[in-house]
């Protein structure tokens, strides 16, 4: 088999993160999750996207929100400003 080594430096608290997730995901090592990544990235059948994980918020975090836009809504705590000075004016008030 014709094989080559790729040595990529990381920081060392990064690979220990990143090999506890690997493992956690049924990989038996790191090297194996980027072999299959790299496999499937030559091969054009993986896409790789960032997504941010979707957060979840409170009940009472989705009460608040609610409430400042209904206040928003109604025009409850709107500011018009005028000028600079107009505006350090009411943040400094």
């Amino acid at each position: 088999m014709n094989t080559t080594n790729l040595q990529i430096p990381i920081r060392r608290d990064l690979k220990i993160a990143a090999t506890e997730v690997a493992l956690e995901q049924g990989f038996s090592s790191l090297q194996e999750a980027v072999r299959v990544f790299i496999n499937k990235m030559a091969q054009k059948t993986i896409d790789v996207v960032f997504i941010p994980k979707t957060i979840k918020l409170s009940q009472k975090a989705v009460k608040r929100y609610n409430k400042i836009t209904e206040d928003i809504e109604k025009g409850i705590g709107i500011y018009e400003v005028h000028d600079v000075d107009d505006l350090m004016r009411q943040l400094n008030s």
